[in-house]
């Protein structure tokens, strides 16, 4: 193991708890171990991917965020025992790894509650609100400290917590953790002065507006969360453990505004000068440890950072909040383990907190202790299957139910949390298949195909492999995902998989009749109505540099891809501008919120012109024609014009028996749908 990383292997203390290393799982939605969205019960599940990670020598694991009151049907988590009894016999199988449990519990989410457009509907319709009641009490769970506006939506309203509701949370977070005492957990994570969820709302300013015990002052809005850590140190007893999930700064400028790196604004929420004393405040009342970050769902960017946030983003702020208190404290957030471990040699780090690189990987930690850095799939930050909750302009969360029903999955990891579905079966009968393509999804087949113990033979008509996604990774930004690429080049070759490069494949008959798995991608959309449209650069030969581009560059389509481009050329100092047909950008299903509110954000504080509801109507030497939504026309000057109108499924020939479309060339889809296809279609063989 590099020496650099020593000190994330040295032990600890929360509390009397004594932790073997320095690295923690932060506890992520989806993870918990009493079930998510769904009728409590013992999860199985993410009792799994806890122990995975356990035996994979993480020091202190923390899954959740497990609410004490579901919100489906009603539930109050301390009410079914039957749970605790499961979870008893389990801890001492997970105590032999050598980790230590702290179960997170949360109060809920307040006006940050992902309403999604069903929601909608059971809400405004005054009948199915009152018979959806029983099993999704709107009212009562997007509830919060004062009236407030949702951030997902303008039809599901928050409304002010009464006092007997917030001492019911209180009471419900004592009961559920002396509960969880007894069943053997190491201790708990009060979910959250962070984040903008539920407490949360109750300690900023631009949300609480309330009058009475629990507004107002300072002392009034942090009542909240020292009511639920001294209840449970009163049922508990004060030795056991309880941590903080505490974001150190808002880092919002209002309702829907967050603040991004290097901006310079008017914090409406958690300030570093309040933060200061909110810390000690909080450690006073009894909380042990503070699991830090930054950001609200206002500035969801910060507490769940995207390819586009800097790595470490929020070490600096964390180390500064540590000189403030004498508990233990942590930082999460795009966290790169060689910094967090110089930070913890130095005394201005206690913890290293990990969450989404371990459903990439769950083997990751015990593959950096081995040096075996290149065998790490990583996390490229895309946020696709841990979370997957989109919004965009007139839209709410527009996940589908499955993605909402089961969070932490993972777009490169085909089997994190879904290993009914996905999980290794060797073949009694092995055969030679051939994948057409050596993209991702050619890649992704060809190593379920071996692991089985299938021969797969991989032919790719270019001389490297990775398909389109060589240009999808090629921008400077985006390093986690050239590591992807590379990680499964480097599979090929440690599986010795037959790679056929330089390849062309016209005529399956070749095969006489071995199975085949088509990989052939997509071929862009060409604009063939558009007078002038082969004076544009398609977006892949940009990526690739095949060609190049003037100063001002007029990018057609304000889509995940044309977004991205457009903020890659910025970067380089290029002055791009947007032209999108639609009313918002990334208006498309599939790219979380935290990904696309960044772009958003950033193009309109650095002054990137962007046309909505604006149609191309011609290209020109020098400048495009547009249309607005009145249909008026107008030139916009540009040097260059950047085509990203989408793409169009190449298959290199239909499905039928013994042949397999999989990825771009079925539907034109992202990372995610590419890897869990290929998966199963490598399993169908």
């Amino acid at each position: 193991m590099d020496e650099k990383l020593n000190p994330l292997f040295t032990p600890w203390k929360i509390g009397n708890c004594e932790i073997k290393n320095r690295i923690v799982l932060t506890s992520m939605g989806g993870t918990d171990l009493f079930g998510w969205m769904e009728k409590n019960h013992f999860d199985k599940d993410g009792a799994r991917f806890i122990m995975e990670v356990a035996k994979n020598n993480a020091g202190l694991v923390m899954p959740g965020c497990q609410p004490v009151y579901n919100p489906m049907f009603g539930q109050w988590l301390y009410k079914n025992k039957k749970m605790y009894e499961e979870l008893a016999k389990w801890m001492p199988e997970f105590h032999k790894t050598g980790a230590k449990l702290f179960v997170q519990l949360t109060a809920g989410f307040g006006r940050s509650f992902t309403v999604s457009e069903m929601m909608e509907k059971l809400y405004t319709n005054k009948f199915l609100r009152a018979v959806s009641k029983p099993f999704m009490d709107l009212d009562k769970i997007t509830a919060t400290a004062s009236p407030s506006p949702n951030r997902w939506s303008d039809k599901v309203p928050s409304r002010a917590m009464t006092v007997d509701e917030i001492r019911e949370f209180v009471e419900a977070f004592a009961k559920c953790a002396k509960m969880l005492k007894d069943a053997g957990v190491d201790g708990v994570e009060v979910h959250a002065v962070h984040e903008g969820y539920l407490l949360d709302q109750f300690t900023l300013k631009y949300v609480n507006k309330r009058t009475d015990e629990y507004g107002g002052s300072f002392e009034n809005r942090y009542r909240f969360p020292v009511e639920i850590v001294k209840a449970i140190k009163a049922a508990c007893g004060d030795d056991f453990p309880v941590s903080l999930r505490y974001s150190v700064i808002s880092k919002t400028k209002g309702f829907r505004q967050g603040a991004l790196p290097g901006e310079d604004y008017t914090e409406v929420g958690r300030d570093m000068e309040e933060s200061e004393r909110a810390a000690k405040y909080l450690q006073d009342a009894g909380y042990d440890c503070l699991n830090c970050d930054n950001g609200t769902y206002d500035a969801w960017y910060w507490a769940h950072p995207p390819i586009y946030m800097p790595e470490n983003c929020n070490l600096a702020d964390v180390e500064h909040i540590k000189e403030f208190v004498d508990v233990p404290v942590i930082c999460a957030g795009r966290l790169d383990p060689t910094v967090a471990a110089e930070a913890i040699s130095e005394g201005k780090l206690d913890g290293a907190g990990f969450a989404r690189q371990f459903l990439a990987d769950p083997e990751w930690v015990t593959k950096l202790m081995m040096d075996r850095r290149d065998d790490i799939r990583p996390c490229i930050l895309c946020h696709n299957g841990c979370f997957n909750m989109c919004h965009y302009k007139g839209v709410p969360n527009d996940q589908d139910l499955s993605d909402s029903l089961h969070l932490a999955r993972c777009a490169v990891n085909a089997e994190m949390m879904q290993w009914g579905k996905h999980h290794i079966e060797k073949t009694n009968s092995p055969k030679t298949v051939h994948i057409i393509g050596g993209g991702i999804g050619g890649m992704e087949a060809a190593r379920v195909l071996k692991l089985r113990g299938h021969k797969p033979v991989i032919h790719e008509k270019a001389q490297e492999l990775g398909g389109a996604f060589i240009a999808a990774s090629a921008e400077s930004y985006k390093g986690k995902l050239r590591d992807l690429l590379e990680w499964y080049r480097g599979q090929m070759r440690a599986m010795e998989i037959d790679v056929r490069l330089g390849d062309e494949v016209k005529d399956i008959t070749v095969f006489g009749g071995e199975p085949v798995i088509i990989a052939t991608g997509a071929v862009p959309r060409v604009l063939r109505r558009v007078p002038g449209n082969e004076k544009m650069v398609e977006a892949c030969e940009f990526l690739l540099g095949k060609k190049q581009v003037g100063e001002t560059v007029a990018v057609i389509g304000g889509g995940l891809t044309g977004c991205e481009i457009a903020y890659e050329l910025a970067l380089h100092g290029k002055k791009p501008l947007i032209v999108e047909m639609k009313d918002d950008l990334v208006a498309q299903k599939g790219v979380c919120l935290a990904n696309s509110s960044f772009l958003r954000e950033w193009f309109a504080l650095n002054g990137v012109p962007v046309y909505l509801e604006t149609a191309l109507r011609k290209v020109k030497d020098g400048a495009i024609v547009c249309a607005g939504k009145d249909g008026k026309e107008f030139e916009l000057a540009c040097d260059s014009v950047i085509s990203c109108a989408g793409y169009i499924p190449a298959p290199l020939t239909e499905k039928r028996s013994g042949v397999q479309l999989i990825g771009d060339c079925r539907a034109v889809g992202n990372l995610r749908s590419v890897v869990w296809e290929a998966y199963e279609a490598a399993m169908k063989i």
